[in-house]
């Protein structure tokens, strides 16, 4: 079941020809996905051949293999983990019965709803990113970039199979509709807000792809312990590909600040008018991305409390990170959990039972994963002896959903009045300023162990690669 058929039309380890019905719904919908990828996928890149990785098999010792491809000629699939029979509920009013092989009739509407909602993410991104070959600041960047695009279109695959496979007339107009929506527009918008945002230049790039993608490793595993078996097979292997999205933001912002740090040393100054003269990205600027990033992605956990999560736990359709680690009942009737509203100007611990708070516990988890990697961006500054920090913002800052969406409140969490927020919101979030110096930083670099001024090399390159291998080939 490991090995992945790349003979077939529809690479796939899942004896997709055996089901010669399936097989055709998704050859019908392979030209189409093709057209979408020509359309609006990554701009400039038809004729480059691109040294990147294919799964060859979904177990984690040999999943991939390294080549130079066209992307218009990947190999997308369909790849899901190996499955057992004897796999048992673990968590919700279902515990312990087998998981489903099926979709049950009454969660039809619910998971349905949670597969193109995920789905919808993943072409939004490539949208997103579509322009940002044309400023690469390396080779080596480039490349990372289309490693993502491709998967991010295999993912949709992966949730497009799905739709296809278990849920009929219905499955096959949501994955039509996953390829008609497009990130921004106004007539047809992706679905949720995060990805309807421009990603204006690389700055931005790696601040997605360390904050937003790892909300999609979040997503991912609660849906990985999913009762749906071919859901939570799937999702598992997704979060192999997803671990290199989040590599390269956290490797990228580390990699900016390491050249700031270097500017700032050299020039012997934090000012950020001589710093930015110097063609480098300030700290002040760096902190605005990373409010703005943070905020915007937190809020992809939606409202605090929800009857929603608390259905689809009870029901077994999406569980908690790790849930099998987790030393309760799984079943959480009578479990509490904090939430944060705001109270006469003060913001408040208000306990709530954990079934309508699970999107906050997930988004707490998410919290501490981030704090993690933003001290390790730290770690750079302190090596390079500089008494500067990155911080992530209170989670009440700068929120559009849930109890805190009307409340304006500062990075290091006070309530504040309106007329506050005007005065400092140049400080705590992008600029048009901000953005322009960055976007005027962005001229592509491309030569092989080139790099633009304002970021420093890899340590190492892709697979063993020299920092300097040709990545892409521009026929």
């Amino acid at each position: 079941m490991s090995s992945i058929n790349y003979s077939e039309k529809i690479p796939n380890n899942v004896n997709l020809g055996e089901d010669r019905t399936l097989q055709r719904a998704l050859e019908q919908w392979q030209p189409n996905f093709i057209n979408w990828w020509d359309d609006v996928g990554p701009e400039g890149s038809v004729d480059s051949d691109v040294y990147l990785r294919t799964a060859v098999s979904v177990d984690p010792q040999g999943w991939a293999q390294f080549g130079h491809v066209k992307m218009r000629d990947y190999r997308w699939g369909v790849f899901l983990n190996p499955g057992s029979n004897e796999r048992e509920i673990g968590f919700g009013d279902h515990k312990g019965e087998k998981a489903w092989q099926d979709v049950p009739g009454e969660h039809r509407a619910n998971l349905r709803r949670i597969i193109v909602t995920q789905g919808d993410t993943e072409p939004a991104s490539v949208e997103q990113q579509r322009h940002l070959g044309l400023t690469a600041p390396s080779m080596y960047d480039l490349r990372n970039l289309y490693q993502i695009n491709v998967e991010e279109g295999r993912h949709l695959w992966a949730m497009v199979y799905l739709l296809h496979k278990h849920f009929g007339r219905d499955g096959r107009e949501e994955a039509e509709a996953l390829l008609e929506r497009r990130s921004g527009d106004e007539n047809n918008p992706r679905i949720l807000g995060a990805f309807n945002e421009a990603t204006p230049d690389w700055l931005a790039f790696f601040m997605f792809t360390y904050f937003t993608d790892r909300d999609g490793k979040f997503q991912l595993a609660a849906l990985a312990e999913s009762a749906f078996d071919p859901l939570a097979r799937t999702t598992k292997f997704m979060l192999t590909e997803e671990a290199h999205h989040m590599f390269v933001g956290e490797s990228g912002v580390s990699r900016v600040l390491q050249r700031t740090a270097q500017a700032m040393n050299d020039l012997k100054t934090d000012d950020v008018g001589k710093l930015r003269a110097a063609g480098v990205i300030d700290i002040p600027t760096l902190q605005r991305y990373t409010n703005f990033h943070y905020s915007v992605t937190i809020d992809l956990f939606g409202a605090d409390q929800s009857s929603n999560a608390a259905t689809f736990y009870s029901t077994g359709i999406k569980g908690r990170y790790e849930e099998g680690k987790r030393v309760d009942d799984h079943i959480l009737k009578d479990q509490t959990y904090k939430i944060l509203e705001a109270v006469n100007g003060q913001l408040v611990e208000k306990e709530v039972p954990m079934l309508n708070a699970l999107n906050e516990v997930l988004r707490d988890d998410f919290i501490k994963d981030s704090v993690a990697g933003v001290g390790r961006w730290n770690k750079v500054l302190e090596k390079a002896g500089l008494p500067h920090r990155l911080t992530v913002p209170h989670k009440a800052f700068h929120r559009n959903i849930g109890a805190l969406s009307g409340v304006k409140v500062s990075p290091d969490g006070r309530v504040v009045s309106e007329a506050e927020w005007a005065a400092n919101v140049g400080k705590w979030l992008p600029t048009n300023e901000d953005r322009a110096f960055v976007a005027s930083l962005m001229g592509r670099c491309v030569e092989p162990g080139k790099f633009a001024n304002w970021i420093a090399p890899p340590n190492m390159g892709i697979n063993k690669q020299a920092v300097d291998f040709e990545y892409v080939r521009f026929n």
